[in-house]
């Protein structure tokens, strides 16, 4: 079989892009790499209390937008246009690094240091650190809830590297989030002009490190959905004919943008649920809108089953991919497990999930972008693709959020909150594509006068500059969270008395050398389940039912734990421990108090905000006076283990 010069050219294509996508990955895990370990080598002051880390991020960031400045020169006057590309993606890898980086050099810790949300992911990637099977984070015996693509590779590279799974964690995130960026700029110089590909990406990347990257592996899809909406409509949107046939479907085109809707949906899936369920939702009114348009164009609903095809298609590629991480979850659900207590994930309402973000309305720069963009999207929607893609993913988000404020009248929400960075990088993107747009009016309107042009030019760089340098001022809080928490060395980066967590090591080793056993055949019931992010145990139970595999049962097995605390004798203790349903903890680590010791347990109160409800059971030190028990007193800290279990 012979193909055809026009089978040929989009094979071509293919392998380029596949080609680019690999050398920017490369590119840009090289220039983190090499940031992140010449950041290492100097002794930083702590980002709290100096400026002088922010005054060298401020110089390096200038660095960065300069490269990428250089790049976009190059391309746009088509010089080296692969030395510009390179060039690209070391700029905007540099620009994450050291955006990221330079204020967090002096700490190990990444953004939000060890606290809440973080402690999970934490531990997450310390479970994959420690093995690389598909387990919960928490519970011994069951498979992942919580996609796994992200924590997986992490923990398998801090594996090969000989590094702990939180200390990994940092330069795994930043680096992931350089990738990622580099990545954004080879997908969107498929869509647009190179130079314009540059530009968008250093603009959604920018908004992404100031307002998504303290969730790191959700904002490696916030960086790629733009691009990939543009791709999505791509594959669904009518092409313009001469003639009485105003509009037809593509025989032979599209199929590349179908394959890709599918591939990036999946990666959603491995990576980010609600970003994948955004993701998804988008795509599907894609697929009503070109429905629609090809009914009405073509006056019967046959029209619609091109379309309907390529819906399929993306879904089953999508699921396929999905199912890399998901399988073992859905196979256990398949064969009957229970479910109980399952829900509570999504009983989440702060004040920013009660009403429609508007950014377009503040009165910030990022608030200008937005403006710009929404202005653009409603002028350019009958004329530009680009425009009805970008503008059909923030009719989706504003759909989401409606719809998850209206199921709270069912005692359940859709975390539409947590959707505002999707908003602002699809509103930052069409922002930017005003900004070129509008500046070539301006100077066409000019008679393209020069000075008018780099005045335009000059105040876009001053815009750009002006929003880089305040991203570290953006995450003052999460900066600071990570130079106060105590990291898994028991220390604190800003020099300050650490926490109880300084005596974690204490407690591994008690735990290790009364038992005798490695940490992933134990489990350890615990409240400071910070614990658990440092060392590979398994949990008795979660940090809060927000957090907890539905396949676990948290509120019976909170039930349980305070059942428990009410028991009289060691027998009695030790007879409900063998009688649980689940396995019973081979060591516990309690606080202590007056009364005995203690566990600090949550419960979920939704629909209160705060939804979660702290609450203390208390152990009579009697229980535990047995010799089938090792009670050991370790700094604030009680730790107890089976004796019997050695």
């Amino acid at each position: 079989m012979v193909l055809t010069a026009s089978e040929v050219a989009p094979a071509r294509r293919v392998l380029s892009t596949l080609v680019q996508f690999v050398c920017a990955a490369v590119v840009a895990a090289a220039v983190a790499g090499v940031g992140l370990f010449a950041f290492a080598r100097v002794q930083w002051p702590a980002f709290n209390s100096s400026n002088v880390t922010q005054a060298i991020t401020t110089v390096l960031q200038v660095a960065a937008l300069a490269v990428l400045a250089v790049s976009v020169w190059m391309l746009r006057r088509h010089r080296w246009p692969l030395a510009a590309r390179v060039l690209s993606w070391a700029g905007l890898s540099a620009l994450v690094t050291v955006t990221l980086g330079m204020p967090l050099a002096a700490t190990k810790l990444y953004l939000h240091g060890i606290s809440v949300d973080q402690e999970f992911r934490t531990e997450y990637l310390t479970r994959f650190t420690d093995s690389a099977a598909l387990h919960d984070m928490t519970y011994t015996d069951l498979p992942p809830f919580y996609p796994a693509g992200w924590f997986w590779v992490g923990g398998r590279v801090a594996n090969v590297l000989g590094m702990d799974g939180w200390e990994a964690f940092k330069p795994y995130a930043i680096a992931s989030l350089a990738v990622a960026a580099a990545i954004a700029a080879v997908l969107w110089s498929e869509l647009v002009r190179s130079d314009l590909a540059v530009l968008v990406t250093t603009a959604t990347t920018a908004i992404v490190l100031a307002y998504g990257s303290p969730e790191p592996y959700g904002a490696v899809i916030a960086l790629l959905l733009p691009a990939a909406l543009v791709l999505a409509w791509g594959a669904f949107a009518p092409v313009r004919v001469s003639g009485s046939d105003r509009y037809r479907k593509r025989a032979r085109q599209g199929w590349g943008a179908v394959v890709g809707t599918g591939l990036f949906l999946g990666l959603a899936a491995t990576f980010y649920t609600l970003y994948l369920g955004l993701a998804a939702f988008a795509v599907v009114v894609m697929a009503v809108v070109a429905g629609a348009l090809a009914w009405r164009a073509a006056g019967t609903w046959r029209a619609t089953i091109p379309v309907l095809i390529r819906l399929a298609v993306i879904a089953a590629i999508s699921v396929l991919v999905a199912l890399i991480v998901w399988l073992p979850f859905a196979l256990d659900v398949l064969g009957g497990a229970s479910l109980a207590g399952s829900g509570t994930a999504t009983h989440y309402l702060p004040d920013a999930g009660a009403r429609l973000p508007l950014p377009m309305f503040h009165a910030s720069l990022i608030g200008l972008l937005c403006l710009l963009g929404t202005v653009w999207l409603v002028g350019r929607a009958s004329s530009s693709r680009r425009a009805q893609a970008l503008g059909l993913g923030v009719v989706a988000v504003y759909l989401w959020c409606l719809a998850s404020m209206a199921v709270t009248a069912i005692g359940t929400t859709l975390l539409a909150f947590r959707l505002e960075v999707i908003l602002l990088v699809l509103l930052g993107a069409a922002g930017t594509f005003a900004f070129v747009d509008f500046t070539r009016w301006i100077v066409l309107t000019t008679s393209e006068n020069r000075r008018v042009r780099w005045s335009l030019v000059t105040v876009g760089a001053l815009g750009a500059l002006a929003f880089t340098q305040n991203i570290p001022q953006v995450l003052t809080g999460e900066i600071t969270l990570a130079y106060t928490d105590t990291d898994g060395n028991g220390e604190r980066a800003d020099q300050r008395p650490p926490g109880a967590a300084s005596y974690f090591a204490e407690v591994d080793e008690t735990i290790t050398s009364q038992l005798g056993r490695d940490r992933d055949d134990i489990v350890v019931l615990t409240a400071d389940t910070t614990f658990l992010a440092y060392y590979p145990y398994y949990g008795f139970q979660a940090l809060t039912s927000h957090y907890a595999n539905p396949l676990a049962d948290f509120p019976a097995r909170a039930a349980a734990i305070a059942e428990w605390s009410e028991l009289g004798t060691p027998d009695e203790l030790l007879a409900a421990w063998d009688a649980a349903p689940w396995r019973a903890p081979d060591a516990v680590v309690f606080r202590q108090n007056a009364e005995g010791y203690t566990l600090r347990l949550a419960e979920d109160v939704y629909p209160n905000d705060p939804n979660v409800r702290r609450y203390t059971v208390t152990f009579p030190k009697a229980l535990f006076d047995d010799p089938r028990f090792i009670v050991t007193e370790v700094g604030p800290f009680v730790v107890v283990t089976r004796a019997e279990a050695a």
